[in-house]
């Protein structure tokens, strides 16, 4: 009976017992019985008639004010896993003078595109939010964003970043990263807002970070998922430049673990078996020491000229899994301390964030 019952009303349908029970063969008092006795699944309105409970529907909220990748992770922890989980329907709702952060919507563009990708119905809410909807178009989050996924109160009707690409002081418009490209024109345009904002004597070290990131995290990607990069420089009590580099793809260590046992016999025997603290040295002994590759040999995913730059910043960086997260931090010239953080919502790919500090 139950799957009669869910079937009927499993496109949101609203019926009657008697409906039900003609339809099913059995007898309204049967259904009548059933449906009063489970009313944790099955609910009715003021004219008698029954429809199902949606327990597959969720909504996030994102708070006013700013809203960092740290706080969207908090969020997604108290939602559960929303990627592989049995939600259905997926609703953000933005508060209003909700301010994300670069960071922030790095992650969200990429879970929003991820669950699109599996046909999950996915509606992003800015009804209470004018001015974070104004500048998510500003920023190119809507250029790359799904076009399956439904925009509250409707999507743009032209892209504010194509419009004035180019034109912020503070801004490096989202651009997509094609994993078949060397990407030139992004690696640039963040290269030289970088520079505009700190000092020319940062643009070797800016340039290798900025294009290794880019090639190396995206070479490894295999995902049909655009990638993509931005930067936005943030003014307050420390003044930074926040830069994001997103993939959806396998992740770091699931392309590296395969060449360990061949090119790499000591990392294999620390990290040959996969396991999430397995996953987490890994990942740190490859952005923290470099030189390792799927293909053996010094050229690899490990950043290594990126590390050896970003001492030369009073910097952090973040490095987004799919269910961990590690922080790098350097002072001084040196690296101090690798941070992680366990048990996060499920995210496919790497997210990498770097946190310039200018004082």
């Amino acid at each position: 009976m139950k799957e009669g019952i869910d079937r009927l009303l499993s496109d949101n349908s609203l019926l009657m017992a008697k409906d039900m029970a003609k339809a099913l063969g059995i007898t309204r008092k049967e259904v009548n019985s059933y449906l009063h006795s489970h009313q944790d699944k099955y609910e009715k309105d003021a004219e008698f008639r029954w429809r199902l409970i949606d327990t597959q529907q969720i909504t996030l909220t994102l708070p006013s004010g700013w809203v960092t990748g740290d706080t969207f992770e908090e969020i997604l922890q108290d939602a559960g896993d929303i990627l592989n989980g049995p939600y259905r329907r997926i609703d953000f709702v933005f508060s209003s003078r909700c301010k994300t952060m670069i960071d922030c919507i790095a992650r969200m563009l990429a879970l929003m595109n991820q669950m699109a990708h599996r046909g999950k119905l996915v509606t992003v809410n800015f009804a209470d939010a004018g001015g974070t909807l104004t500048y998510l178009n500003r920023a190119g989050f809507f250029d790359l964003l799904a076009s399956n996924v439904a925009v509250v109160p409707g999507r743009p009707s032209e892209s504010a970043a194509k419009r004035l690409q180019g034109k912020s002081d503070t801004l490096v418009e989202f651009g997509r990263v094609d994993p078949r490209a060397a990407n030139d024109d992004i690696i640039e345009q963040l290269t030289n807002k970088f520079v505009q904002q700190s000092s020319t004597d940062y643009r070797v070290a800016a340039l290798t970070v900025f294009g290794e990131l880019i090639g190396n995290v995206f070479e490894h990607s295999e995902t049909p998922l655009a990638g993509f990069a931005g930067l936005q420089k943030y003014s307050g009590l420390r003044n930074h430049i926040q830069t994001v580099v997103s993939d959806s793809g396998v992740g770091i260590a699931r392309t590296l673990r395969p060449a360990l046992k061949t090119h790499y016999p000591s990392l294999y025997r620390q990290f040959g078996e996969s396991s999430l603290e397995s996953d987490m040295g890994l990942v740190a002994a490859a952005m923290s020491k470099g030189e390792i590759s799927r293909f053996g040999g010094a050229r690899g995913l490990g950043f290594k000229s990126s590390r050896e730059q970003a001492v030369k910043f009073n910097a952090q960086f973040s490095v987004r899994q799919e269910q961990f997260c590690l922080k790098f931090e350097f002072r001084e010239g040196q690296l101090i301390s690798v941070t992680n953080k366990t048990g996060l919502s499920n995210l496919l790919g790497t997210h990498i964030c770097f946190d310039f500090y200018l004082d």
